[in-house]
């Protein structure tokens, strides 16, 4: 019942699937019966035309974007109305690829999707496979960190899925992963970068700082939500970081496609952005996304 009340409570705040309050409900609903019939069974689902994706049962990286329409709608109207074919993005800790298949499956861009854990890893594929996206993506099965090596990871907690501590107790899913830097992959240069790592942004950022420095690197979409105590990590340190690359916090609102400037970063996702008036310029003129019986 608890975790009803939680998916209810998302539906009534995400900003998309609060003005189709009924139409989500409905959806969530009837998921609910038809992935408690078959829990360990794959369905196809509609997402933004003409991109499908597995979901299942658990999959929480994704069911959202059932019920949802857009799972972090602000953010990936963001994406979505940002990139171009011509732009790469890096979908760093890209899960099962919801990012991913939208930045490649309906804006055209190259995408390079680095996941972890191999299990989610085989559902990205299966994704990218799903939508004939070989051409376009580059996946990745790897962690992110400031140099190459290995690491011992969780493997059985679904997006909560992370980099192990002295402090984990649960010790039965945990699996070694290599890892490597952005920068060995920036002869893709990035106009766009997603990072969700459950709060090891710290080290991707180390292992980020040549690829910081490109000109072409527009934006940074980055989950800050205090994730990062957990390794001693100061996530006002990455935000100050990303201030001395001339980098600054806003918030999207996509019925508007307008950017404000914000203070500091969000408790969620944040997106840096530098050079606001191409930005602003791209966000203006990129084409509307049919969703939820209107165009955004």
């Amino acid at each position: 019942m608890e975790k009803i009340k939680r998916t209810l409570g998302f539906i009534l705040t995400n900003p998309l699937s609060r003005r189709h309050a009924g139409k989500s409900i409905f959806r969530f609903l009837l998921w609910q019966m038809q992935s408690s019939l078959s829990p360990s069974k794959f369905y196809v689902k509609q997402f933004i035309k003409p991109v499908k994706f597995y979901a299942r049962k658990g999959l929480t990286g994704v069911t959202g974007n059932i019920y949802a329409g857009l799972h972090e709608f602000n953010d990936m109207a963001f994406l979505l109305h940002f990139l171009r074919p011509e732009d790469v993005f890096f979908d760093v800790g890209a899960n099962v690829g919801s990012y991913t298949l939208l930045a490649s499956g309906v804006c055209n861009a190259k995408s390079i999707a680095i996941e972890p854990v191999k299990s989610t890893f085989e559902i990205l594929n299966k994704n990218i496979g799903l939508n004939s996206l070989q051409d376009k993506v580059s996946a990745i099965n790897a962690a992110v960190g400031a140099k190459k090596g290995t690491i011992a990871f969780t493997s059985d907690e679904d997006t909560g899925n992370h980099v192990i501590t002295e402090n984990d107790s649960n010790t039965a899913g945990i699996i070694n992963v290599p890892v490597i830097t952005i920068d060995s992959l920036i002869n893709a240069a990035p106009v766009l970068i997603k990072i969700d790592v459950e709060g090891y942004e710290t080290e991707v950022l180390k292992g980020m700082e040549n690829a910081l420095d490109l000109p072409m690197l527009k934006a940074i979409i980055i989950e800050l939500n205090g994730s990062g105590t957990r390794y001693g990590y100061d996530e006002e340190k990455i935000h100050n970081g990303l201030l001395a690359k001339e980098f600054k916090p806003y918030s999207y609102d996509p019925f508007k496609r307008s950017l404000t400037a914000i203070a500091s970063f969000g408790k969620f996702n944040t997106i840096y952005c530098r050079d606001e008036d191409y930005i602003n310029k791209r966000l203006r003129q990129g084409k509307g996304i049919h969703i939820m019986g209107e165009v955004i």
